[in-house]
């Protein structure tokens, strides 16, 4: 009953930079997100102090799941005709945050269900990479793509299964450090060079010390993967 009294009292109205800032501490992303084209917030009645901010941006070119998401309108165009397509038709959310003594009260989904709408395009399409932790994305309306795994993860994860180690254990660093410790010759030369062999791509992190963080790292890297989100407007059609 509190729950729903508070919302009652929340709003979503127009918002600025300056909404945002007094929000982007609580944001695990950095606090700057770039040129944007709407902010939106929700207030509480009561107070001045936003409780919520949502802001939108101009799409990037290359998103690798929009030609699925869409059907493929974008493909067999030159270059400048499918730019001029994505910035007439799409915009992108850039950034959604809740205060956290308001989190759990829904109102993420209401604040991208709402808004949606505003920005009178036809498509709003979204990346998060804590999506499957969080699904307020699809709450609200938006349909999810997950992109394929990287062919280095993907080498990986079927190395860790040929020693032991399970794709559905690689969420506890501590089970899969255990598993490791306990291999034994070939088992564990041949783990360790296929781990090596991954941390290539990662610069800096390539001559990590054997270990619990270094695990933590290799599985952040296996299980982070970005999924795409897209919305389209009923009421508009692509202008092509």
């Amino acid at each position: 009953m509190a729950s729903c009294s508070i919302c009652k009292k929340i709003q979503v109205v127009p918002g600025c930079p300056e909404d945002y800032n007094k929000l982007a501490c609580y944001h695990y992303r950095d606090s700057n997100p770039g040129p944007f084209v709407a902010i939106f917030t929700l207030k509480d009645i009561r107070q001045p102090n936003p409780v919520g901010v949502i802001v939108y941006k101009m799409p990037c070119v290359g998103a690798e799941l929009r030609n699925t998401a869409t059907g493929n309108f974008l493909t067999g165009l030159d270059r400048s005709t499918q730019l001029a397509l994505i910035n007439k038709n799409i915009r992108c959310i850039s950034r959604v945050i809740i205060e956290p003594r308001f989190r759990g009260l829904g109102l993420a989904v209401r604040l991208v269900s709402e808004t949606m709408p505003r920005l009178n395009v036809p498509i709003i399409e979204a990346m998060a990479v804590m999506g499957m932790v969080n699904p307020f994305f699809e709450k609200a309306g938006m349909k999810a793509y997950e992109a394929p795994l990287p062919k280095r993860c993907a080498e990986l994860v079927e190395a860790l299964s040929v020693v032991g180690i399970e794709q559905s254990e690689i969420v506890d660093a501590e089970m899969v450090q255990r598993k490791l410790d306990a291999l034994r010759w070939p088992a564990a030369d041949f783990i360790e060079g296929r781990i090596r062999k991954f941390l290539q791509s990662y610069g800096k992190r390539r001559n990590m010390t054997p270990g619990i963080e270094r695990t933590r790292y290799i599985l952040s890297k296996l299980t982070a993967r970005p999924i795409y989100y897209i919305w389209f407007n009923q009421n508009l059609s692509y202008e092509l």
